[in-house]
């Protein structure tokens, strides 16, 4: 999606660790970042927001499986400690899924789907796929917490802050104009950033009563 010359960017080995998985004879396999410091319960049994710290992984990844096996879901997320600025007022906490998809992937083998775009990949691969029907989903009951952005060294930092988060933005911009745009975010540290119109990116079911 440019003419750029750097070539340092995730979006070809996420795309690759398809064709690995399939080598390796492995149906199932997720994809993550790596700059997490925990990925922890972000509700209490009672489903109070609470931040709780998970005792097996193993047993989160296997109820993250099941649910994905009996789905058509493209993919599924973990969901990010972001999403719940402003707590029990924050617009993740009263959501039980999230039509996005970024930072992890729950995948399949048999669900084969490609990432586009150099930058800003994970967000161009769900709103893209939104166009034809793909879900791609997150589940805020478990999140990932992660370094600031641009607060790691390496990685995509330097690309970064190269090129600025306008151009990382605008990939997606690029991809859907009539439904993203570009906007400013954050609370003390203003940024500019993707904004998807959630309204008219993916597809609703009507109602039969609509029917003519």
């Amino acid at each position: 999606m440019d003419n750029f010359s750097d070539f340092r960017a995730v979006v070809y080995a996420r795309n690759e660790s398809f064709d690995i998985a399939r080598k390796l004879g492995t149906k199932y396999f997720m994809l993550f970042d790596d700059d997490y410091s925990q990925i922890a319960y972000s509700y209490d049994r009672d489903l109070n927001f609470k931040h709780r710290n998970i005792k097996s992984f193993d047993l989160v990844l296997d109820k993250l499986i099941d649910f994905y096996k009996k789905t058509n879901i493209k993919s599924v997320a973990f969901g990010q400690a972001g999403d719940f600025i402003g707590g029990d007022n924050g617009f993740a906490f009263s959501i039980t899924r999230l039509r996005k998809c970024m930072n992890s992937f729950l995948c399949s083998t048999e669900r084969p789907f490609s990432f586009i775009g150099r930058i800003n990949e994970d967000v161009n691969t769900y709103v893209d796929g939104a166009k034809r029907g793909d879900i791609f989903l997150t589940i805020p009951w478990v999140k990932i917490i992660q370094a600031g952005t641009q607060q790691s060294k390496g990685g995509l930092t330097d690309i970064y802050l190269n090129y600025g988060t306008y151009v990382k933005s605008f990939y997606t911009v690029m991809i859907s104009p009539s439904y993203v745009k570009i906007a400013e975010m954050g609370e003390r540290y203003k940024r500019l950033h993707h904004q998807v119109n959630g309204k008219y990116t993916y597809p609703m079911i009507i109602r039969e009563d609509c029917k003519k």
